[in-house]
């Protein structure tokens, strides 16, 4: 089971029945998600600790199913101490890496796995997540590119590799000084473990999902919601050709619910009513 906070709503009888998850991206941690909770205080919460990141950083994954597996169990576990009921309704939310495994979570895992109750799902929210790459050429080189990091990771001090870590144009929308404040952040982290979730979750070993993502339905008849920034050029194209409901939210790059937490928060909200998330 890996390690997760959760946060339940401050007024029960306001409250909505259903708990929502999230999942943080490649080195990130549960608190990444702080900002949005002043604007959930009617939501239980669950905010899940990856393998090899923040208090879960001893514990190891070694494939999308594992980890996906992990997850699993953890939100069960939650559900079962809070006393929630067994069909809570679960909107699950996920940025980079934690989309793309929630991604796996509700497709190519949900059919595959057994031996545990399933879930009651109630929506997806795609943050900055990649649906996979088509061409066996590509995945290769993207393995090849993420073995590079994973061998930087578990060899050179990790303050020198997050620094050229986050100089990557996906990052660009960051300023000096808050580069610097994420790599102050996340040099807490092993980089041996990080290495090995890196090689574990490589985009290089994930299917293509998009065709099987597109094809859930939630209640209302409601798709997964992808958010963009608008600042995030390479995202926010991928999500216009998905044909998947989207929101591009001003005044953001790729850390969306970082930047621009409250309108985030307006988002996630109106999905949650669209899909029947305020039934009491």
């Amino acid at each position: 089971m890996l390690n997760s906070h959760y946060q339940p709503a401050m007024d029960s009888e306001e409250a909505s029945p259903s708990l929502l998850v999230f999942v943080h991206g490649f080195l990130g941690a549960a608190d990444d998600w702080q900002p949005l909770q002043p604007y959930l205080k009617n939501r239980n919460q669950l905010y899940v600790e990856l393998p090899g990141h923040g208090a879960s950083k001893a514990i190891r994954s070694t494939s999308f199913a594992s980890s996906c597996r992990l997850i699993h169990t953890t939100i069960l576990d939650c559900i079962n101490i809070q006393g929630l009921r067994p069909d809570t309704p679960v909107c699950f939310v996920g940025y980079s890496l934690g989309a793309r495994l929630l991604m796996y979570f509700l497709t190519e895992y949900t059919s595959i796995q057994s031996g545990l109750p399933r879930l009651n799902g109630q929506g997806l929210i795609i943050e900055g997540g990649n649906f996979g790459l088509q061409r066996q050429k590509d995945r290769e080189l993207r393995l090849e590119s993420d073995r590079r990091w994973a061998k930087r990771f578990n060899s050179e001090p990790i303050v020198d590799v997050l620094g050229d870590w986050y100089r990557q144009p996906v990052f660009s929308s960051l300023n000096h000084e808050q580069r610097q404040l994420l790599i102050a952040k996340r040099s807490v982290n092993l980089g041996c473990a990080l290495s090995d979730m890196l090689m574990a979750t490589s985009l290089g070993h994930q299917p293509y999902l998009l065709p099987e993502v597109s094809a859930l339905r939630f209640p209302a008849g409601n798709l997964p919601l992808y958010i963009s920034g608008e600042h995030d050029t390479k995202f926010t194209k991928l999500a216009q050709s998905s044909g998947l409901n989207h929101k591009v939210v001003e005044g953001a790059g790729h850390n969306v619910h970082k930047e621009q937490p409250e309108a985030y928060a307006s988002v996630l909200l109106t999905y949650l009513e669209q899909t029947g998330g305020n039934t009491r």
